[in-house]
């Protein structure tokens, strides 16, 4: 991979200084500046299948988000994170703090998924679905659409501020502040229900809901509209750390350097290989078109996002200089050196990387479902109650009290019965069983009772068998009984 290429050093000459007393001779002085400013990049529209993609992705994603938080399920928002609640909606899952091995079960295989894709592909992901794409795709189309072609945005923001200017950035950046807000709002929702979020924000209440949703909108307009790709190319870890899960047999944007150089313009009418010159015609329309500025004929670079415009527009050219297409093209490094057809390339995907990263991946995806489809219907925690440790009580029983959180994670109510055992003459004095609302939690108190003097002074081990009398089965709990000295 060629090592990251930063902006140029400008070098700022200084004026040579006169001999001083000491002898020394004259000499001119320099100053490197280490830093550049950043220039905008202002990237072309282009047409292609790869295009097309792109924004078949941008719908799917942004379909899938700004839609599934106004869905029901039941009485219910269908995908909620209820941090107040402390519970998680999934569909019809009732996920409690308890369950946070799913979460991370999750993050896990989206982890080795993106380490197996991108051993594959490179980092199509980052070009099609990363959010960061996904919406600065869609803030370009707005200043598309309210500025103009590239040539127009390059006149416009050369040019003095005029009316006309004024009122091109004034709309562009209240539809850029608009669908910021509304991306905030969507995100905050899936935290908070969403359509009494909207009732609040409407009414201007609730403080740390405006926070969040002020904050969220910030963060899109900032990352999509202002730093873009900056973002990837500094900010992004992934590109940091790509390098490592590539090697010569990954799919990425490619040049064909053998075929292109030496590169140089030319008129349809003239044959390249009569003139001792390549298919490139350098007409930059790659660079142009290419949302993070870079090259792709100076070879691999990490800021390479794998979209594929720089395709599309190299194949329009092609078309109309009647050359063959593919002067760049997805493929991969040994491919591209060895001239290999497209079957000999798709025989290599299957390496040992990639079946390591598809077997690891399989078997936690298949653990993680078998988990979650054979997972107990509630969950129970057992508290000691720290007031009364130990006491006897009428009818010469020694008592200890707990406290159980019993938490059904179903969508209708349920009857559970509570017994234990461990002790001889062990048993529940308090009511056996209780009710419990639909995906609610409940603390109960629990008394259990053994005759005093049947059990040796010290802690002994007890279990507590809570049963869903409704079929959702049953929860073994571990916890100890004191019996005084």
């Amino acid at each position: 991979m060629k090592p990251p290429s930063g902006p140029a050093r400008k070098v700022i000459p200084i004026t040579p200084v006169a001999a001083g007393p000491a002898g020394t001779t004259d000499a001119a002085a320099e100053v490197v500046s280490l830093y550049e400013a950043q220039k905008k990049i202002y990237p072309r529209s282009i047409s292609g299948s790869f295009a097309r993609w792109r924004w078949a992705m941008v719908a799917l994603t942004q379909l899938v988000f700004y839609v599934v938080p106004w869905l029901q399920w039941g009485e219910r928002q269908m995908v909620l994170f209820d941090l107040g609640a402390r519970r998680f909606y999934l569909f019809g899952y009732v996920l409690y703090p308890q369950d946070f091995i799913y979460l991370t079960g999750l993050l896990i295989v989206s982890a080795l998924s993106l380490f197996l894709f991108t051993a594959v592909a490179g980092r199509l992901w980052c070009g099609f679905a990363c959010p960061q794409t996904v919406y600065t795709e869609m803030f370009m189309w707005i200043e598309h659409k309210v500025e103009g072609e590239r040539s127009a945005r390059l006149r416009l923001d050369a040019g003095p501020w005029t009316r006309e200017k004024i009122r091109k950035k004034a709309l562009k950046q209240l539809l850029w502040i608009g669908l910021a807000l509304w991306t905030g709002f969507t995100f905050v929702g899936y935290f908070v229900p969403i359509r009494a979020l909207g009732a609040e924000l409407l009414a201007l209440q609730g403080s740390w809901q405006i926070f969040w949703v002020l904050f969220y909108g910030f963060a899109t307009y900032g990352n999509a509209g202002y730093m873009r790709e900056q973002v990837c190319k500094y900010m992004c870890p992934y590109a940091r750390f790509q390098s490592a899960m590539f090697d010569r047999d990954t799919l990425i944007v490619t040049y064909d350097n053998a075929r292109g150089e030496p590169r140089g313009p030319r008129s349809k009418a003239v044959d390249p290989k009569v003139s001792g010159l390549g298919d490139c015609i350098d007409c930059t329309l790659c660079v142009q078109v290419c949302p993070v500025g870079i090259d792709i004929r100076n070879g691999l670079q990490y800021e390479c996002i794998g979209c594929g415009l720089c395709v599309d527009a190299c194949n329009t050219v092609m078309d109309k200089m009647r050359y063959r297409r593919g002067l760049i093209r997805f493929s991969t490094q040994n491919a591209v050196a060895a001239r290999w057809s497209g079957a000999q390339m798709l025989r290599r995907v299957l390496r040992p990387r990639v079946l390591v990263y598809g077997a690891i991946l399989l078997s936690l995806c298949v653990g993680l479902a078998a988990s979650l489809v054979l997972r107990t219907a509630f969950k129970v925690d057992v508290v000691r109650d720290r007031a009364a440790l130990s006491r006897i009580v009428a009818g010469g029983q020694l008592e200890n009290i707990y406290r159980l959180q019993i938490m059904n994670a179903t969508e209708a109510g349920q009857r559970y019965r509570i017994g234990a055992h461990g002790l001889d003459g062990l048993r529940v004095a308090s009511d056996a069983e209780v009710d419990i609302g639909a995906a609610e939690s409940r603390w109960v108190a629990v008394r259990l009772q053994i005759p005093y003097g049947s059990a040796t002074p010290g802690s002994h081990p007890v279990q507590f068998e809570i049963e869903a009398l409704g079929g959702g089965g049953h929860v073994t709990e571990k916890s100890v009984f004191l019996v005084p000295r």
